[in-house]
């Protein structure tokens, strides 16, 4: 009996949009395999190595990198983050969805290499409700606040790079849609 081939899904949008919250619920799902991504950013509280990121420094980061260890990379807010390319080949060669949650550079990436998958968009409502979520959030500075807003404005700018973009007005309903877009 012959395995199916799994799938790529990419999650993308600004910070505050909602993509963590959306992947959190898919991944619930037990046909869905969640990408852990590296990271050599600090490790927030109540985050766990391996968990929701494997924290590296950056001299780690950069050999992995130099190895091909990675399927993207990209250097973000100061801090460097990037998808480990054998746990996706292992979830698609099992037959699973595999779910990678990366900013608008791993992106492009991704397109540059012609990576077949299916790539998802996720837009914040307006502006202030970005606002709202990111200090709501209370794990950034009001000048790091500032400076995801300005990001996220030219990140907004790319969402040509996407097969579709799911609107984050009800976080139940954008849960429904990107289900339904994948095939869950």
């Amino acid at each position: 009996m012959e395995t199916r081939r799994g799938k790529l899904v990419v999650i993308s949008g600004p910070s505050g949009a909602g993509k963590t919250t959306v992947c959190r619920e898919l991944k619930q799902d037990p046909s869905v395999e969640f990408s852990v991504s590296a990271t050599t950013r600090a490790m927030r509280p109540k985050e766990v190595d391996g968990v929701d990121y494997h924290f590296m420094d950056e001299a780690e980061f950069h050999r992995r990198r130099e190895a091909g260890e990675f399927l993207e990379s990209a250097s973000y807010n100061g801090h460097y983050y990037g998808t480990l390319r054998q746990p996706m080949l292992d979830a698609l060669a099992s037959g699973r969805i595999f779910i990678v949650e990366i900013e608008v550079q791993g992106t492009q990436q991704l397109r540059d290499a012609d990576v077949d998958g299916d790539f998802i968009f996720i837009i914040p409502p307006n502006v202030d409700e970005l606002r709202r979520r990111l200090v709501n959030r209370r794990t950034n500075t009001p000048a790091e606040i500032e400076e995801r807003l300005e990001i996220a404005a030219r990140e907004m700018e790319s969402e040509f790079l996407y097969d579709c973009s799911i609107p984050n007005d009800v976080l139940s309903e954008t849960v429904v849609a990107v289900k339904e877009r994948i095939g869950l």
